[in-house]
């Protein structure tokens, strides 16, 4: 077969790893999309997904490396991790904050058993410091060396002041040589613990980003091509990965983010929901008159609510992979999807064979059935560095699971090691595997990947369980797998109904469990027949979109358009966005007559209002400059935005205080 012809234009190599597939395409403004593929993604050794897909594209067009001019990335697996409460063992260091703030925003859930220290210190809402003390931070760096993958360091109103955070950061890199993420180096913004929350996510997620982009410049210089790797923030701007890596919080949606980047490219909708369904997740989002909105609020994952800026989307634990299971103890049996992901059993039968198939044999013979049936569990292949700090109990359960599949029916010994499992499985050391929406489809003859008998026979085991009245769930395989898809399409117009009833200022997930919501959606009738309709039509994004998004515009009243290559179109929107920077400064008026001048590490005063201003807008301009071109381009344009509040005093004004933002965007540099 022939190589297809390219064009005379510069090639950009677009990449998306998400957590169950790796894709990538080749893209030129001249022609558009040249050629795509899709590799499994490999979590232990991202390189194999990689280069999988990448290879494909690279072998379908017989490209010269000199040719690719620009590579970029986008990516699901840090919104992944924190969706699925993933992610490297990490300390936090809390300086000037009590015991009672990790109660606040969510940091204690967020922490878990993750080690903290209390430091006295910090600053006030001028910036001026409190007494810093590190000894307790000394006395805990030797036992956290070994046991943690990075230091998490927020200060109180470290967004005035920084050098507690200075302090302590360069404490720990000199004792440990650790990763340390600041505080002040992700946000401006007040709120001192979820500031730290947020930093916290920071330095558990660097590991994860790290091997990534690892794993992609190896593959890059393997195979000769010389172009700039950049990456998709959650903003869907575009950073260098040098950049990406010391702020890897911000990549949080950046898949979901670089996908509604390419939803528009792909339809030239203005006005649309957008809706990408992958492995592991679902991601929602409203294009309104062409822009990306973001949220004011900062991106709330996995019920956390960060102060990463990035696109006002909504992300849901839905997709082809997601865990299927059975409401327990209920009268009438009903199907509960996800948020938890597996490896599906289609896919770990062609992987594993009789280990799998032997096992799920033996339990289609047992008489009575049970809810360990079709589960195993296996090693993610992380290395065993990454096993640190594990209890005793942790230790000798993970020691019984190796790279060969194990039922949980013989590894599960006690209730209590289900904790334990699921301790390991949240660490991102073991992988449960076990029916999904994809083994469904297998059955049903709609996807044809991986090993459908296995898939049957999973889906079987869980036909054959019964609700609380003793009746079976479904009188087949097939027709449990019909149950299965019909539940991901109906999950879906609610995640999406949740979204737009959110935009319109309701409580999305009361409003979906409405009553009337409810039969409108699941087509119940009464003698009043309801219906809901949407203002505008869905986008359909993922490999899976046209499967379970076929049966929607009935259940929201609009049109649902898969476009051509909509399976790719994070890896599309990663190479054509381009680079946006921000950066913020303070003007405040702490005593009379005194301008203080707060932008990251500068403090600043002056004598009057205009000097102040004036040297904030010069200090930003030039900083925001600076910050895009370490991100990626030569050729930013700068704007800049002012807030000045002020009082009115009888009839006197009065300063209170100003934020100047400067923005600073262009597209990306590309190899010469």
């Amino acid at each position: 077969m022939n190589a297809p012809a390219l064009p005379s234009s510069s090639l950009y190599l677009g990449i998306d790893t998400g957590g169950t597939y790796t894709d990538a395409i080749l893209w030129s403004e001249a022609a558009g999309v040249v050629a795509k593929a899709k590799s499994l993604t490999t979590r232990h050794d991202l390189a194999v997904g990689i280069e999988g897909a990448v290879g494909s594209v690279l072998g379908e067009t017989g490209v010269a490396p000199e040719a690719i001019k620009l590579v970029s990335m986008s990516t699901t697996l840090a919104t992944n991790a924190l969706v699925e409460g993933q992610g490297g063992r990490v300390a936090l260091v809390m300086i000037g904050f009590e015991e009672d703030d990790l109660q606040r925003d969510g940091l204690s859930s967020a922490l878990g058993p993750d080690p903290v220290v209390f430091c006295p210190g910090g600053h006030d809402v001028h910036g001026e410091p409190r007494e810093l003390s590190l000894e307790a931070l000394e006395a805990a760096l030797p036992s956290l060396a070994g046991t943690v993958s990075g230091v998490a360091v927020a200060a109180y109103f470290a967004v005035r002041n920084p050098e507690h955070e200075i302090a302590a950061r360069d404490l720990i890199r000199e004792r440990t040589g650790l990763p340390v993420t600041c505080s002040h180096e992700l946000s401006s913004r007040l709120g001192g613990p979820r500031r730290a929350l947020t930093t916290l996510l920071n330095a558990r997620l660097i590991s994860m980003i790290d091997r990534l982009v690892a794993a992609t410049q190896g593959f890059l210089a393997r195979r000769g091509i010389v172009a700039p790797l950049m990456v998709v923030r959650g903003d869907g701007a575009l950073v260098t990965a040098d950049f990406a890596l010391q702020r890897p919080i911000e990549t949080i949606l950046s898949g979901p983010a670089a996908s509604l980047v390419g939803a528009r490219h792909l339809t030239g909708l203005d006005n649309a929901v957008v809706s990408d369904i992958g492995g592991t997740t679902t991601d929602v989002a409203v294009l309104d008159r062409g822009r990306l909105r973001l949220d004011p609020d900062g991106a709330t994952v996995g019920g956390m609510r960060t102060m990463v800026e990035a696109v006002a989307m909504r992300t849901y634990g839905l997709g082809g992979d997601s865990e299927v299971a059975l409401k327990e103890h209920s009268l009438v049996s009903g199907i509960v999807l996800g948020p938890r992901r597996l490896v599906p059993l289609a896919l770990a039968g062609r992987q594993h064979g009789e280990a799998i198939s032997k096992v799920l044999h033996r339990q289609a013979l047992n008489p009575v059935s049970s809810r360990l049936d079709g589960r195993f569990a296996i090693r993610t292949g992380l290395p065993e560095r990454l096993a640190a700090g594990l209890s005793p109990t942790e230790t000798r359960l993970f020691a019984e699971i190796s790279d060969v599949p194990a039922p949980l029916d013989d590894l599960l010994v006690s209730t209590s090691r289900l904790a334990t499992l699921n301790r390991l499985v949240a660490r991102g050391l073991v992988h449960i595997i076990g029916f999904t929406p994809s083994d469904a489809a297998h059955v049903l003859g709609r996807q044809a990947n991986w090993d459908v008998s296995v898939a049957r026979l999973g889906a079987g085991l869980l036909a054959r369980r019964r609700d609380g009245q003793g009746r079976l769930v479904a009188r087949d395989a097939e027709s449990f797998c019909e149950l299965v898809l019909e539940a991901v399409t109906r999950r879906s117009a609610e995640v999406m109904l949740e979204t737009v009833f959110a935009e319109d200022g309701l409580d999305g997930g009361v409003s979906v469990a409405n009553p009337l919501v409810q039969r409108a959606v699941t087509l119940t009738g009464g003698m009043a027949q309801l219906a809901i309709v949407l203002d505008r039509p869905v986008i359909g994004l993922g490999a899976s979109a046209h499967l379970h998004y076929a049966g929607l515009p009935r259940l929201i009243g609009n049109s649902c358009v898969v476009a051509e290559h909509a399976d790719v179109a994070n890896a599309l929107g990663a190479v054509v966005g381009q680079v946006c920077m921000s950066a913020e400064a303070r003007v405040s008026q702490p005593e009379i007559g005194l301008f203080r001048l707060n932008a990251g590490e500068l403090l600043q005063d002056f004598d009057t209002e205009e000097e102040a201003l004036a040297a904030a807008e010069i200090h930003i301009r030039a900083v925001a400059a600076e910050l895009a071109e370490r991100a990626g381009t030569d050729q930013a344009r700068v704007e800049i935005a002012r807030d000045i509040r002020v009082a009115t005093i009888e009839n006197e004004r009065s300063f209170v205080e100003a934020f100047i933002v400067a923005t600073a965007t262009g597209r990306p540099r590309v190899a010469s």
